[in-house]
């Protein structure tokens, strides 16, 4: 009779998961754009313009994971001298760390929506949990692949200082605020 039931566990798990849709992140549509302190007297904004990986989804089951690579040399400020030194052994070092990772782990549902994910960011050789709250969320049909897309608005904060980003401190704040645009289209 326990033998049923570990079968019947087993089946239902492996039925759950057959639920799970695969989703490539669309790099022409995401950015992650970040804020960070300029002296104390302004705000720079700047963003990463080239962005890759897979978002894994169980609406069903309600799970999920992601899997994302940024290319940390398409550093974007809008000012040339300011992304090369961004890129330098100051700050971003991309010689050496030429991608920074988000691994998201579980994301969290509030009824059929994605709300937030718990997952861990590496930037410059350093890995630390960074958790993203996910704003908006939505699918469509995508009117020129004629599958399924998602897009997201997400946030969070995080002290770049964790990562051994030290650039000017403490002339400079630590806190980084991350906004990421994410478009991802159903795999075929």
């Amino acid at each position: 009779m326990q033998f049923k039931h570990v079968i019947a566990a087993v089946l239902a798990a492996s039925a759950a998961s057959a639920f799970a849709q695969t989703y490539n992140i669309e790099p022409n549509h995401t950015f992650p754009s970040f804020e960070a302190d300029h002296l104390g007297i302004s705000v720079w904004r700047g963003k990463f313009t080239k962005t890759s990986g897979v978002v894994k989804l169980d609406r069903a089951a309600k799970t999920g994971t992601l899997d994302i690579a940024i290319d940390a040399n398409s550093i974007d400020f809008g000012h040339a001298k300011m992304n090369d030194h961004a890129k330098s052994k100051d700050m971003f070092n991309t010689e050496q760390f030429p991608t920074i990772t988000y691994k998201g782990k579980s994301i969290k549902f509030d009824g059929d929506k994605p709300v937030s994910v718990e997952g861990e960011l590496t930037m410059l050789g350093v890995t630390k949990p960074v958790s993203l709250t996910i704003a908006k969320f939505k699918c469509i049909e995508h009117p020129m692949f004629k599958r399924e897309v998602c897009g997201a608005d997400a946030t969070a904060e995080f002290k770049r200082t964790d990562f051994g980003l030290s650039y000017g401190t403490p002339r400079f704040a630590p806190e980084v605020k991350l906004a990421i645009q994410v478009e991802a289209l159903k795999a075929e």
